[in-house]
């Protein structure tokens, strides 16, 4: 019973991490004035909040940042 609930989260965490690497590659973007890549995420949030704990820890440890929405041209 055990192993079976163990595995059963191990196989969450690799999905959720997963999840967030096949977003952080599908939605990610260089900008063109400070030449840094984000991660763009969609501006219904739901994406942002559910992968806003794995995003902070890439940006701690590859520096790329992320946002909701584009960034604004001023």
């Amino acid at each position: 019973m055990k192993l079976k609930i163990i595995s059963a989260l191990v196989f969450l965490l690799f999905s959720y991490t997963f999840g967030y690497v096949f977003v952080r590659q599908t939605y990610s973007e260089i900008w063109e004035r400070n030449g840094n890549t984000y991660v763009i995420f969609p501006e219904n949030k739901v994406l942002y909040y559910f992968f806003r704990p794995l995003s902070i820890v890439d940006e701690r440890f590859t520096g790329i940042g992320s946002h909701i929405g584009q960034h604004r041209r001023n």
